[in-house]
């Protein structure tokens, strides 16, 4: 189960990519979910994210998100 702050955070991040990305939020999921970077990536390492800007978060997830062997 997702916690409310992690559920926030993650439709935060979704809008913000989807934005970045120029696609729908539930394109960005769909990227998120398959490439393992949501489960992997997003939810262990909340604590730190959350903390950080909006630039740096588009950097780092799109650089993940290649570098797991997705294009965007």
């Amino acid at each position: 189960m997702v916690a409310s702050k992690n559920l926030k955070f993650i439709v935060f991040l979704l809008h913000v990519l989807a934005d970045a990305w120029h696609k729908m939020p539930s394109e960005v999921y769909a990227v998120l979910k398959s490439s393992g970077v949501l489960d992997g990536y997003i939810l262990p390492s909340y604590d730190v994210l959350h903390t950080l800007g909006t630039r740096y978060l588009v950097q780092d997830i799109t650089g993940c998100v290649r570098d797991w062997g997705y294009k965007i």
